[in-house]
């Protein structure tokens, strides 16, 4: 794989994964479009995947870098028996995590199929585009708690909606934003949750597969690593911006622009 075309599938990651327009749903249907050279079947892809997933992990990482160090001391203070906020934040994270993190290890190689499958992809870009303005409009005025009033059963159920998202097309962070806002979240607090989210399960891939890229299976150590830097810098760009955006602004726009890409994608791969 050319490390140009790489930079632009890190780009592409780095800024569908935050925005709600499904990151693995555009890095399926792009190098068909494009006409890139890249090993699109699941078991040679996943590996570049999830590199380029680390990238925007670490760009969370960085940007929360403060809140992660009060969660996981409030863990530990958890587990001491001494009850934080932070440590209730941790416990909430670990439950929003279980649902996606036992799918993926159960179902990863029928997931893997679909990523040579372009055409599935922009039907649920459209799919994906279509739940949003749904919960976009039937959230609207319903925000009645914080982050710090949520149990772990909100939680989990917040995490479920994760599941759905290893299906290419449909958006992790914008499955979890409504899910936050079904559970009373304002969609800042919403997002905030869903970034949050996002890192322990990626993380988590990345343990599985990245040792594939290591031992240069594939080749693809290098374009790898020149995507994951690019997926690093449009993530951490991307989270400062809807950050902010969501303090004013609900899902809609960004449905309706999900939908259309959807649409596009669809006539393209057809």
């Amino acid at each position: 794989m050319p490390i140009v075309t790489a930079i632009v599938l890190g780009f592409i990651q780095g800024l569908a994964e935050l925005f709600p327009f499904s990151s693995l749903g555009l890095l399926v249907i792009l190098p068909k479009v494009a006409h890139f050279v890249v090993p699109t079947q699941g078991a040679r892809y996943l590996p570049f995947l999830v590199a380029l997933h680390l990238g925007t992990a670490l760009a969370l990482i960085l940007y929360f870098r403060h809140e992660w160090v009060r969660i996981i001391r409030g863990f530990i203070r958890w587990v001491g028996g001494r009850r934080t906020t932070d440590g209730l934040m941790a416990w909430l994270l670990v439950w929003a995590t279980i649902p996606a993190g036992l799918a993926g290890l159960l179902l990863k190689h029928k997931i893997s199929a679909l990523f040579g499958r372009p055409l599935v992809a922009a039907l649920f870009l459209m799919v994906n585009g279509l739940f949003l303005l749904w919960g976009s409009r039937r959230n609207r005025y319903r925000y009645h708690r914080t982050l710090s009033q949520m149990s772990g059963r909100e939680a989990f159920k917040i995490g479920l909606y994760q599941v759905f998202a290893l299906i290419p097309g449909l958006s992790r962070s914008g499955l979890t934003i409504v899910a936050g806002q079904r559970e009373g979240l304002a969609p800042e607090d919403a997002a905030h949750f869903s970034f949050l989210m996002a890192t322990p399960i990626i993380l988590a891939a990345a343990l599985v597969e990245l040792p594939k890229l290591h031992h240069g299976v594939h080749g693809l150590l290098g374009p790898a690593l020149a995507g994951g830097v690019a997926a690093f810098v449009v993530a951490w760009l991307s989270t400062r911006f809807l950050l902010r955006y969501f303090r004013t602004h609900r899902l809609t726009t960004l449905a309706w622009i999900s939908l259309a890409l959807g649409v596009a994608a669809l006539v393209a791969v057809r």
